[in-house]
Formats: C-alpha cells, sequence, structure tokens
C-alpha cells in the first residue's frame, strides 16, 4: 500500500515555515504511518508591505492564495493550511473550515528595544519618541495609556522590522510584536517588556496556531482531532465569536483576554473595543460555565459582544466603519 503524504502549506516567511514545521511534526509524532511534506506561499500581505494593515480593510490578506490550493478540483491542492490564528478571518469561504486550533504559547504583546537602548520599558521614553507597530489594535491601546507617545508603521516580517528598528538611521525608539513570534523565532532574548491586560489586550486567537482544512475531509478530521489543544480551543473560539459579532477585522481595534477554568469549566472572556485615536474604550467582562465546548464557547463569545454593543461599542465601531471623504 503507497505511503499516504499529506501536504501542509503555510505562508513564505521564517516563522510561518517554523509554525508549518511544528503541525507536520505533530503528525507525524501522533500519525507514525503518515509523512507530511511542507509548501510555503506568498500571499497578500506579504506582497504589499508599504502600507498599514487597517487601510486595507479586507481579512483574508494572509489566506486567500492558500485558500485557493485548498479547493479540491485544483492541480496540485494542499490538504491542509496552517495559519497563525490571530490572522485567520472568522468567517472562511464555503467549502473550508477551521479544523483545529494548537495548544496557545504566551499571547501576550510585547515591546523590543533597538539594540543598546537604555530604556527598559516603555513608560521611561521621552515624550514624542516614535513607537513602531502595524496593528492598529496596539497602537489604538498604547495611545490611552501613553499620551505622549507617536505611533507609525511599521509592516515586514519580524527579522524585516527588527532591521528597521537597529538600522542607526531609524526613526523608532522600539517596536511593538507578538511575543509568541518571538518565541518561536528563538528571539526571546530581544523582549524588553511584556504586557498584560492592564496595559493591552491582545488579539483575537494570538498565540495559537489555526488550521484550516475542507469541510468534506472525513480522512483529516481524527487526525487534527488528535493535535487539537481543548482549553486552547475553547479560549480561542470564543474570541472568534466575540469579533464575529462585532463584525472586526484588522482594522478594528478589538482586544481580548481569556482563561478556561478546567477545575471548575468555566472559560472567563474579556474584550475591549477602543477608538482609533484612544480617547475611548468600552470594556467589559464575561464566565460561563462550559458544557459544550464549542456550543458555549461561540456563546460567550456572542454575549460579551452583545454587553459590549450595550455599553456604546458600536458607535466606536461605527466611526471605525466611516468612509474616508
Amino acid at each position: 500500500m503507497p505511503e499516504r503524504i499529506i501536504k501542509v502549506a503555510g505562508r513564505r516567511s521564517k516563522l510561518a515555515v517554523i509554525q508549518s514545521e511544528q503541525v507536520k511534526g505533530m503528525i507525524e509524532s501522533e500519525f507514525p504511518e503518515y509523512r507530511c511534506t511542507v509548501l510555503a506561499l506568498q500571499t497578500l500581505g506579504d506582497q504589499i508591505q508599504s502600507k498599514p494593515l487597517y487601510s486595507f480593510g479586507g481579512k483574508a490578506l494572509w489566506t486567500k492564495e492558500l485558500e485557493d490550493l485548498l479547493y479540491e478540483d485544483k492541480e496540485n491542492s494542499i490538504d491542509l493550511i496552517v495559519h497563525s490564528l490571530k490572522d485567520m478571518p472568522t468567517l472562511l469561504p464555503d467549502g473550508f473550515e477551521l479544523g483545529a486550533i494548537t495548544k496557545r504559547v504566551d499571547p501576550s504583546d510585547c515591546i523590543v528595544m533597538a539594540v543598546d537602548s537604555p530604556y527598559k520599558c516603555l513608560a521611561d521614553l521621552p515624550e514624542g519618541s516614535v513607537v513602531g507597530t502595524s496593528s492598529i489594535r496596539r497602537s489604538a491601546q498604547l495611545k490611552r495609556k501613553f499620551p505622549k507617545l507617536q505611533f507609525e508603521s511599521v509592516r515586514g516580517n519580524i527579522q524585516t522590522r527588527l532591521k528597521k528598528l537597529d538600522d542607526p538611521e531609524t526613526e523608532f525608539v522600539c517596536i511593538v510584536l507578538a511575543t509568541a513570534g518571538l518565541l518561536r523565532l528563538g528571539l526571546e532574548y530581544r523582549i524588553t517588556e511584556r504586557f498584560d491586560s492592564s496595559t493591552m489586550y491582545h488579539a483575537v486567537g494570538q498565540g495559537a496556531l489555526g488550521i484550516e482544512t475542507r469541510t468534506n475531509d472525513t480522512f483529516l478530521r481524527p487526525i487534527l482531532d488528535r493535535i487539537a489543544d481543548r482549553d486552547s480551543t475553547i479560549c480561542c473560539l470564543s474570541e472568534r465569536s466575540l469579533m464575529r459579532t462585532l463584525n472586526g477585522g484588522c482594522s478594528v481595534p478589538i482586544g481580548v483576554e481569556s482563561e478556561f477554568d478546567e477545575g471548575i469549566s468555566t472559560l472567563t472572556l474579556k474584550g475591549i473595543v477602543v477608538s482609533v485615536d484612544g480617547s475611548e474604550a468600552v470594556e467589559d467582562s464575561i464566565s460561563l460555565v462550559i458544557e459544550d465546548d464549542k456550543e458555549d464557547a461561540v456563546r460567550c463569545g456572542r454575549l460579551l459582544a452583545e454587553k459590549l454593543i450595550a455599553n456604546g461599542a458600536q458607535k466606536l465601531l461605527d466611526e471605525i466603519h466611516l468612509p474616508s471623504s
């Protein structure tokens, strides 16, 4: 009987390849009878580096080119896509599903100071210091806490951003990155300060990997069930439900924090919606006993979104979605 090969695809950056290789390793460890191959592709979000992410407005910057290869009737089709879950749209095209969520690593955001910088935290920076971030969620929340700092877009993969930061001619005093990406790249030593939710709520799904598959792929389903992480899945499904209910994406400053207490089977979800300039914010939380993992996690996210809307988040969302004149 010929060996079954599972084709794993992801983006072309060093971090994305590492993530694809991690999923490959998980599958081959659990199912040594199968072999995985990894394919790396460039997406639209990788190609366009000159504009901040929020200016695109779309939610499929990192997925469409990969999904084109996931259709069954395509030549050289693939079996699954490995995403950073934070970059994965909450509504997938017909025929695709979120097949698994892997164990989450630290979902926080962090500050990386330039090499040889004398500063150890954002609070130390002098007025007018320029902080680099490609995320409107990060800049909006930090503007609330540090109104005297300036925030400018910095695009590119992690290595590119670090190179821009360390350039002697750089305008940036520091940049904001996802802690998880630095950990996966072995760059933990570059982290100067990690934020907790008192300073910044993290992105929906941050720190976890999402595996996208065809909805009719009955072969992969039991394989992915084996490598999925229950606690991370419950937390991330609730976060994605909140974002989906609020109709958010990379262009909307929505932050979250979640925790599942397995001992009492209770999920606690916190969320925030911030105006782009950081001057206004609506924040709330909810706790829910989980009986049906998927159904109750999704319900928890929806209920918190409804609380946020009732408390004024809709006004902020409407202002963000207004077309520019």
